[in-house]
């Protein structure tokens, strides 16, 4: 029986290769409950009495909060083929607001096996872009990822062909 659900393989991300995920507005609950998580206390993100001479937008989210949502859009793509996360640059563009709804717009830039051949190393160009298209947030992640053939299936469970 077939698998579902399972994520890219090193193979299936040459050098060029484009992609894009779904979309997820954030909510403020989103942003609540992030804060609550993060401790990220600042006033920016948590007074909406004294927003004057604030540079940024009343309801903004924290850059951080950003990139962990474009990692869960992302997640499908290596569901059981990642195996992990290495390194990477980031850049904060514009702010995101509660009420934004992202997506990621991802190119690989990078594709090349290990030294053992046994599993591959990707690096993406990943922009989280609003609904109005503008960039919000650029990342490279280099991940390792599984080599077609060489997953883990569950008990019981043939390869995928």
């Amino acid at each position: 029986m077939r698998t579902i659900g399972i994520g890219l393989h090193f193979e299936d991300l040459p050098v060029g290769e484009r992609f894009r995920t779904c979309a997820r507005t954030l909510t403020e609950a989103d942003l609540v409950a992030f804060i609550g998580f993060s401790w990220l206390t600042e006033e920016v993100f948590t007074n909406l009495e004294h927003r004057q001479g604030m540079a940024l937008p009343p309801r903004v989210v924290p850059g951080a909060m950003v990139y962990a949502v474009a990692e869960g859009l992302l997640t499908p793509a290596m569901q059981g083929t990642g195996l992990a996360f290495l390194h990477a640059a980031l850049d904060v563009r514009a702010p995101a607001c509660v009420g934004d709804t992202l997506h990621v717009e991802a190119q690989v830039i990078e594709s090349r096996l290990t030294s053992k051949g046994d599993r591959g190393l990707v690096r993406t160009e990943n922009r989280v872009l609003n609904q109005r298209g503008e960039t919000i947030l650029i990342y490279t992640p280099l991940r390792l990822l599984r080599r077609r053939g060489t997953a883990v299936q569950p008990q019981g469970q043939e390869p995928p062909t």
